[in-house]
């Protein structure tokens, strides 16, 4: 089980959400490559980078600090928010990213996903699916639709889709665990590499999904308010 530690970018520092609330920010440090060194120093194979400013604003607003981390790091990097066309697609692909994540997006315009796997390949396209309620939830969490995450599942592995990260919003930042049940449904009903996010609080947690078979974890507010040792995590899981 791969483990990606989390950074949130906003306004050029690392934050946490509750859950996804922009109006309930927790700063945890104003260097984002410090932290990124600092999560690969302690074993994270994978990093998981979040454009909050970009998801609200629908285009990339930290390209900065994002080239700084990946001219700074030596682990592959993946990156969400704002991320809305295939001219979006290509440019953070060239700033070094090794894959980018589609959220809102992938839900409202299937045809760029299919054009997206068909240009760059599925080991570049992330699906992120957000439930709320086991419903697809999309433009920052506010709307949810009446698609179940299953259903969107199903749909995206048919379009050639290899990895999904799976994120239940009711659980984001709570610190109470993931929603393992739903998550297994994914996992069972579907030949995509499930990466389960939202509660990962205890190394039980990762416990918890190691068993269900998801292919990875990622981990973000645990590990900065100390309640998962990224180290100790590591020499156990990955």
């Amino acid at each position: 089980m791969k483990l990606y530690p989390a950074i949130d970018l906003k306004a050029g520092s690392c934050v946490r959400l509750f859950q996804g609330d922009y109006n309930q920010v927790t700063v945890f440090g104003n260097s984002p490559v410090e932290m990124a060194k600092k999560w690969e120093s302690l074993g994270g194979a994978y990093l998981h980078i979040v454009d909050l400013d970009g998801a609200k604003e629908g285009k990339g607003m930290n390209d900065t600090a994002i080239t700084e981390m990946v001219k700074a790091l030596h682990i592959p990097i993946e990156l969400g928010g704002g991320i809305r066309t295939l001219e979006d697609i290509k440019a953070k692909l060239d700033l070094g990213v090794d894959r980018v994540i589609l959220g809102s997006a992938a839900v409202k315009n299937k045809a760029l996903v299919k054009e997206a796997l068909e240009i760059f390949g599925p080991e570049k396209i992330v699906i992120g699916v957000d439930a709320k309620g086991g419903k697809v939830a999309i433009e920052g969490w506010l709307e949810v639709t009446d698609t179940t995450a299953l259903e969107f599942c199903k749909e995206l592995e048919s379009m050639g889709v290899k990895t999904v990260i799976y994120t239940d919003i009711a659980k984001d930042g709570m610190m109470q665990g993931p929603n393992i049940e739903e998550t297994a449904k994914l996992v069972e009903a579907t030949k995509l590499d499930i990466i389960a996010s939202g509660g990962v609080s205890s190394l039980e947690d990762l416990e918890r999904l190691e068993v269900i078979g998801v292919h990875g974890a990622i981990i973000g507010k645990a590990l900065y308010i100390g309640a998962i040792d990224l180290e100790e995590a590591v020499k156990r899981f990955q």
